[in-house]
């Protein structure tokens, strides 16, 4: 009988780290064999079942990638931009999919993952929900059957714990809104509005990051035209489907060539 694929899960005491390990050991498609957290962290040396308030999960929370890498295939990573390339790395000399949901790059940052993928399957998303992948894909066909005179807006709101702005689904719409207007998001991003900032710019595309409460996740894009407004919006009210996502694309990678994927290429969109 084929084993099922052994997945490591880092920053285990965060938000989507407790709901992927719970969701993996669940299941039925994989295994929880490691589960990562930052140096000084009190779950180390833990049961992260235990640790969790829950069931012993035979699974003892490190601080050591490297070793939970090693009996690993997959890797599933919410945590922050600079642990994130330094997983990148191990992931790459270990051969294993690397399934990405940290968000908050610089480009520089960007850059410096290419050289993992060229080792290993490395997906990367903003978001990981379908449904917010077809919203990227209208985004970006309504932004190229609309001419300027439609000022684009993306308007997005998430929790109060949530440390960067715009998010990464809002960047993915910004680039899909960018790439249907056959221009560059770096060249027509409006991040920064306050005080006496002058009239709207034509053609810029505009971003506003609410935070608050335990929202999970809502993003709109506002076509505003003469005389009409066109609203895409997806609503997330249970992060679970995130993590159902990221599941789906450590599972999707194992078997793939090295390379750089999202999650339109784990959905087959």
């Amino acid at each position: 009988m084929e084993q099922l694929p052994g997945l490591v899960v880092t920053g285990a005491s965060g938000r989507m780290g407790q709901m992927l390990a719970r969701m993996i050991a669940a299941g039925d498609r994989a295994r929880l064999v490691g589960a990562v957290e930052r140096e000084g962290h009190p779950w180390i040396g833990q049961d992260l079942g235990l640790a969790m308030g829950g069931a012993a999960l035979g699974v003892t929370v490190t601080d050591d990638p490297l070793e939970a890498f090693a009996q690993a295939q997959g890797v599933v990573d919410f945590t922050a931009p600079q642990a994130t390339l330094g997983f990148a790395q191990l992931a790459a000399q270990a051969r294993l999919v690397h399934v990405i949901g940290t968000t908050g790059f610089t480009d520089a940052q960007l850059e410096a993952l290419k050289p993992a993928a060229r080792h290993a399957v490395l997906v990367r998303a903003g978001n990981m929900s379908l449904g917010v992948n077809l919203l990227v894909q209208l985004t970006r066909k309504v932004a190229a059957a609309l001419d300027t005179d439609f000022d684009i807006e993306i308007v997005e709101a998430h929790h109060n714990q949530k440390v960067d702005a715009p998010s990464g689904t809002a960047l993915m719409l910004g680039e899909a809104a960018a790439a249907g207007r056959g221009v560059a998001l770096a060249d027509v991003s409006d991040r920064g509005r306050d005080g006496m900032t002058g009239a709207r710019r034509r053609g810029d595309i505009g971003f506003t990051a609410i935070r608050g409460g335990d929202i999970v996740g809502e993003h709109d894009v506002i076509f505003a035209g003469p005389g009409e407004r066109i609203v895409l919006r997806h609503i997330a009210s249970d992060r679970a489907l995130f993590a159902r996502g990221a599941l789906r694309a450590a599972l999707w990678g194992q078997g793939r060539p090295p390379g750089e994927y999202d999650m339109m290429d784990v959905l087959g969109l």
